[in-house]
């Protein structure tokens, strides 16, 4: 699901529910943006059949407002929902705290739960203590979306583009000199995935389990000098994602492929680039490297009384464990699901038009499961700005990287110290 806006059974948990009587009535409010809040609440039939004494209420604002709102409400308890929805990138900084109702254990029992869902996502649900605080509905498995006409104008061959990092510069300086193609709309795209490639599982992406920084490791260098090179090489044609300049770019093949989660596909297709049906094709990302592009979570206030977290968690089982559920939100609004169990099927094998009938969600769902989701800090966020920043100094100012990374690592160590 696109962070801009912005995607088993039900016995199966390890506790049943048992809900007081107090609970009927009162509606159970949820709180989300879109298009999350369009699935909460196609939901409601199914959720009826289950609690018709209880209505549901789905509370929707826009993706930076709402996230906004749900700090505050935590931090103040004040207008708590029943149960929020938030975005990959956003569990680091909500995770700091103890607002957010731990799920391993009775009465929720989520641990019994663990091995129906994609494993790298709930390494992203968790604390930093690695209890689960946010259940998965629907993660971003990445992939490399590519325009087979350009390609082919510039007899370049997919493979040979994604076979190495290396290989895939050339290929890209091939495309650009033999068609005027860029090979990504900007650098800086490059930058989380090059940065989580050859992470290892529990590793964090900035820091150790110790909150020491590890700038120094080699995949920081490589990442800043492989960037590097790509704007050099005059590769990347500049230009902000979810921008008209960027939009227009795609229509017009200016733009050979781009990097973005499996939910690109359908922002492509719908509104962004229509009349490129057919163009594209999928890829996974170069020399095996696997990452995520968001995804929504849900997460239960801590200090709700405990039969509103029952009330939420019946819900939050609802729409994370129900298979059927779970394809109707990938089939309508491209939230591919992190249930494991809709991760397979005949729909799997559909042919997609817009990728010239490639089944491109095989290559999705494969993804899914070598991701390795870091380890999270209570840090990252401020780590993510301080190393984007000294990436800009080394593209813009022409910093050395060794100066930049060694600049970087010096704040966020002094930052991890507080």
């Amino acid at each position: 699901m696109k962070p801009a806006l912005n995607r088993r059974d039900l016995l199966a948990s390890a506790l049943p529910l048992a809900l007081p009587a107090a609970a009927a009535g009162r509606p159970l409010r949820i709180a989300a943006f879109p298009l999350v809040d369009r699935i909460a609440a196609e939901a409601e039939t199914r959720w009826r059949a289950l609690r018709a004494d209880v209505p549901l209420q789905v509370m929707s604002r826009q993706y930076a407002d709402h996230h906004v709102a749900m700090n505050t409400a935590l931090s103040t308890d004040a207008l708590l929902p029943d149960l929020m929805v938030l975005e990959a990138s956003q569990l680091g900084r909500f995770s700091r705290g103890t607002g957010l109702q731990e799920l391993d254990d009775a009465p929720f029992g989520a641990a019994g739960l663990r091995a129906q869902l994609t494993p790298y996502a709930l390494t992203q649900g968790s604390n930093e203590a690695g209890r689960l605080i946010a259940m998965p509905a629907d993660i971003g498995p990445g992939t490399l979306l590519l325009r087979h006409d350009v390609l082919e104008r510039a007899g370049v061959d997919a493979a040979t583009l994604t076979r190495s990092w290396d290989d895939y510069l050339a290929a890209g300086e091939r495309i650009l000199s033999r068609t005027g193609a860029f090979l990504i709309s900007h650098v800086q795209l490059l930058k989380d995935i090059l940065l989580r490639h050859g992470l290892q599982p529990g590793e964090g992406q900035y820091y150790d389990a110790a909150s020491r920084p590890l700038l120094h490791r080699p995949r920081f260098r490589r990442c800043f000098e492989l960037i590097r090179r790509v704007r050099q090489l005059g590769l990347d044609a500049r230009v902000n994602t979810w921008s008209n300049e960027w939009a227009e770019a795609l229509r017009r093949g200016r733009l050979a492929g781009e990097l973005g989660g499996a939910w690109l596909v359908g922002q492509l297709s719908s509104w962004v680039a229509p009349q490129t049906a057919g163009l594209w094709r999928a890829s996974h990302l170069p020399e095996g490297t696997q990452t995520s592009y968001g995804g929504a979570f849900y997460a239960i206030p801590r200090r709700l009384p405990q039969e509103r977290q029952l009330l939420a968690w019946q819900f939050v089982r609802l729409l994370c464990l129900d298979r059927e559920l779970q394809l109707q939100a990938f089939r309508r609004y491209d939230a591919f699901p992190a249930l494991l169990a809709a991760q397979q099927g005949p729909f799997f094998d559909e042919p997609l038009p817009f990728l010239g009938g490639q089944s491109a969600r095989r290559i999705w769902a494969e993804a899914a499961q070598q991701i390795q989701a870091p380890r999270p800090h209570r840090q990252d966020r401020f780590a993510e700005e301080v190393v984007g920043t000294e990436l800009d100094k080394v593209l813009l100012r022409g910093k050395s990287i060794d100066l930049a990374l060694e600049d970087a690592e010096r704040l966020l160590a002094r930052r991890a110290r507080r």
